[in-house]
């Protein structure tokens, strides 16, 4: 009987471990996408425009995730975390909210899609954002 009631307290033990591991996995990483990008000028121009677009100095790469909120403090969520594509949901307090999603095709070009609540109103962009020189 004791043996029995010893395995139980172990088996629960390691359930409590075992869930300790998966909670520490899955705190938020980094954000490799973003990492991998090149400093610099970066050229953000709305896919089917006919405007020059709007030349930012990306210092600081994590603004791409919240082009339509600027530098509002945002709290954020990773929905998806990959070298070639990160989708993070975010919110702006009474600024708003959204979920953008950053496609890499290299360390100087990536694609660009938010939607979400801007100001009380909707909005829905897709951006190309294209390295195209120092700052």
């Amino acid at each position: 009987m004791k043996g029995l009631k010893l395995i139980k307290i172990i088996s629960a033990a390691a359930a409590v471990l075992s869930g300790f591991a998966i909670a520490a996995a899955a705190q938020t990483p980094g954000l490799a996408l973003l990492d991998g990008l090149t400093q610099g000028e970066w050229t953000l121009k709305e896919r089917g425009s006919r405007e020059p677009g709007q030349k930012v100095c990306l210092g600081n790469p994590e603004l791409l995730l919240q082009i339509q909120h600027g530098n509002a403090n945002c709290t954020r969520y990773v929905i998806e975390n990959d070298p070639k594509k990160l989708r993070v949901s975010y919110k702006c307090g009474s600024a708003g909210q959204g979920v953008t999603e950053i496609k890499k095709e290299s360390s100087g070009l990536v694609q660009i899609f938010s939607q979400g609540i801007r100001n009380n109103a909707p909005f829905s962009i897709t951006v190309e954002g294209r390295r195209t020189g120092s700052c």
